[in-house]
């Protein structure tokens, strides 16, 4: 909350008071260039931070963490870009500081560091280079990649040793400058979902390509925070059903040099910079501190839908990339500090392919990171992340160690343990694979679910025994140590790789658009086309394709464990083949809202949306506990079992034949907790027939103590799925299944 003497001093322009001069800018006083040294002000909080200091004075506390430097000047600049340097000369505990009367909210600021300059022993300080503040709350300006936003001379002649040739150019009119930002926001009138984690259904969408061509959304607020506040963006989520928007990186991020050289841009923005800041890009009401408060106002409107905030993040590297990177921030205020260096210092440790790996075994780090988690809940309302190659985190020294520092941080923090945990559980580094193997706090995304899916579905499955675990929750990668089957994000596609209409359109990549003669991006896809490469006019491919998108979405939302979809793969969106788009900010990336008028792709949503809500509905299909597969009562009913197309039990034997048809029997009597009241959970039973072969097959319905009778819900060879009932068949009876068709019968 704002104090009533900050009020005062917001309201009356009070930095006036101190004796310096002030001009009002825009409707606000700020400081002209002409500034006041610092007063010793704080070590903490770090960052820029407005309050009244002493004598009720207005102003700003700048804390900065510098380890190993010499000097520090905090760079404020007016509105023609006009630097005003003030050395900031209080040092506690590697934290540089100083309060500086008259700086107001909307002052733009960086730092200069000045030290050694020896990159043989990881040393980088440059002071000629103007430096993001780690902990900016905003930043305004594009981040370029000019020659003199490098630390080093880039264009050195014998390149092998450019790293080490100092450039003494000034960076400043190059580079985004932090702003400093007052928050007065307690949240009072938010409501956060709190949605269970076994209820969740959650959604990956990109902030700008959701809604860029969204018509309902108007033009000025498209691929912005505003647009996706809009009531248009929000009534296609609640008509889907979903219970979480996960979104790509929206802390600040930079564009590589190779992609500005093709003239291309980082669209998912998988390279933060800004670890405090919303990305500027995103705004619709101004980048010089008003993107903060259209961010909340978007998380606001999104949990009045009943709708949580997961935010997709990127702490393992920053934009800075290797020892020929350019110096925006961290590689410039301390870099052995923050970064993972190699036994040669000259070198970056990287585990992430991005060039740099973020040192987390350091206290300072650590302390940046869980700082930035901290703010993004307590302040900007988020309600969970998503850890983008979260084993380059649990890193130690070296290995990957789930008693690593940052986890076992993460594990007793009092805000951040409440908080839905994603990991993306490997990165590229030796033993970086962890799938399983994250602590109970955490779920993961599930890439084994992935994989057999899309196995399964272009029958490439040898048996079905893994089809078996996944589709029951994977308990043989999460039960342990208290986790539950909610510890599996199941996803069959993911931003990264061919949407799903992709999936049964293409089965190489076509990744031409990104100017690297297509080598970049995954071959493994396990993809089918139906017979013939990408988009065709013949009908019967295109129906057949058509099905096998309502089985993976069918499969998918059937599944325990926590389902994720992609934004558009249930309009049937395409990227034509690309399955690396994170350079595509263009049509190839952009959600096409046309698809949901088109004949061909409205009953994909529509189904997409019934099988939300029927699981929604039932619990039996989002379980809180493992199954036991074993007896509960007198008459041999279990809570899971698992049939062959002959209607008999499966046998070890079984499980290890080759198949193309499973069912797998659900019992809603026998699903373990009970509920508010304190009351049994009580549910109809199911009986799911999947069957991936290319003609129809017969199925014996299970007899007693199963059922006495199965009404059809769901029928994928279907186009159109209708709410009334459907047929209803004796238990016993041998029923026709349709090729490459999933059938979820009830028990009645």
């Amino acid at each position: 909350m704002t104090s009533a003497a900050e009020q005062r001093a917001l309201a009356e322009g009070r930095a006036a008071e101190s004796g310096h001069p002030a001009a009002l800018v825009d409707g606000v006083r700020r400081a002209l260039p002409a500034a006041p040294p610092a007063w010793p002000g704080a070590p903490t909080p770090l960052g820029a931070r407005f309050r009244v200091g002493p004598d009720g004075v207005a102003g700003t506390n700048f804390a900065l963490w510098a380890g190993g430097a010499e000097a520090v000047r905090l760079c404020l600049f007016d509105e023609r870009g006009r630097e005003t340097q003030i050395p900031l000369t209080e040092l506690t505990h590697e934290i540089w500081h100083g309060f500086v009367p008259g700086v107001m909210p909307g002052q733009r600021y960086g730092y200069r560091v000045g030290g050694r300059w020896d990159p043989w022993t990881g040393a980088r300080w440059n002071p000629a280079k103007l430096l993001l503040d780690p902990y900016a709350r905003a930043v305004d300006g594009e981040f370029g990649l000019p020659p003199e936003v490098y630390g080093h001379v880039r264009d050195w002649p014998e390149q092998h040793v450019a790293d080490t040739v100092r450039d003494d150019r000034d960076s400043a009119p190059y580079v985004p400058k932090g702003v400093v930002v007052h928050d007065d926001d307690d949240w009072a009138d938010d409501r956060r979902p709190k949605t269970p984690w076994a209820d969740s259904v959650i959604y990956e969408l990109h902030v700008r390509g959701f809604t860029k061509l969204h018509p309902g959304i108007p033009e000025e607020l498209r691929g912005t925070y505003a647009g996706l506040a809009h009531p248009a963006a929000i009534e296609h989520l609640v008509k889907l059903g979903v219970t979480a928007v996960e979104l790509l990186p929206v802390h600040q991020f930079a564009h590589e040099d190779h992609l500005l050289r093709r003239g291309l841009k980082n669209y998912w923005g998988y390279n933060s910079i800004g670890y405090f800041a919303p990305h500027a890009a995103y705004a619709a009401s101004g980048t010089t501190g008003q993107q903060v408060g259209e961010f909340k106002r978007m998380v606001r409107a999104l949990h009045a839908a009943g709708i949580e905030v997961v935010l997709d993040v990127v702490y393992n590297h920053t934009a800075e990339a290797g020892e020929l990177g350019p110096t925006l921030s961290l590689k410039g205020i301390d870099n052995r500090g923050y970064y993972r260096l190699q036994d040669d210092a000259r070198r970056f440790a990287d585990y992430t392919g991005c060039g740099n790996t973020l040192h987390v075994v350091q206290p300072q780090v650590l302390r940046l990171i869980t700082d930035s988690l901290r703010y993004w809940v307590t302040e900007m309302g988020v309600d969970g992340f998503r850890f983008d190659l979260a084993a380059a985190l649990a890193r130690s020294m070296h290995d990957v160690d789930m008693l690593s520092p940052f986890l076992a941080v993460i594990a007793q923090d009092p805000v951040l343990r409440r908080v839905k945990l994603i990991a993306e559980p490997w990165d590229i580094g030796s033993g970086g694979y962890q799938v399983g193997a994250f602590p109970p706090l955490w779920t993961e995304w599930n890439d084994r679910y992935r994989n057999a899916v899309r196995d399964f579905w272009r029958h490439a499955l040898p048996d079905v025994r893994e089809m078996g675990y996944r589709l029951s929750g994977s308990s043989d990668l999460y039960a342990w140590g208290g986790r539950r089957p909610y510890a599996s994000v199941n996803f069959v596609t993911a931003h990264d790789g061919f949407t799903l209409r992709d999936l049964v359109s293409y089965e190489t990549k076509h990744n031409e658009a990104n100017g690297e003669n297509n080598r970049d991006g995954t071959d493994d896809n396990r993809s089918w086309n139906g017979g013939t490469e990408g988009e065709t006019d013949d009908e019967r491919i295109g129906a057949l394709r058509r099905r096998q998108l309502r089985n993976l979405l069918t499969t998918l939302l059937l599944s325990t464990g926590v389902p994720m979809l992609v934004a558009g793969d249930e309009l049937g969106r395409t990227q034509h083949g690309n399955n690396n788009a994170y350079c595509q900010d263009n049509e190839i990336s952009w959600l096409d809202w046309s698809l949901l008028d088109d004949p061909a792709w409205r009953p994909l949503f529509d189904l997409t949306s019934r099988l939300i809500a029927l699981r929604h509905r039932h619990p039996v299909l989002r379980r809180r506990a493992f199954f036991s597969g074993r007896a509960h009562s007198a008459d041999g009913l279990r809570d899971l079992a698992w049939f062959t197309s002959r209607g008999e039990e499966m046998t070890e034997g079984d499980w290890y034949a080759p198949a193309a048809t499973l069912g797998m029997y659900l019992s809603g009597r026998d699903i373990p907790g009970r509920d508010e009241r304190g009351a049994p959970v009580l549910d109809d039973s199911f009986l799911t027939v999947l069957h991936a072969g290319d003609r129809p097959t017969g199925f014996v319905l299970p007899g007693a103590p199963w059922a006495e009778r199965y009404e059809v819900v769901v029928d994928t060879s279907r186009e159109e799925q209708s709410e009334a009932p459907g047929t209803v068949h004796p238990a016993g009876t041998e029923i026709t299944v349709p090729a490459r068709a999933v059938l979820l019968l009830r028990i009645v």
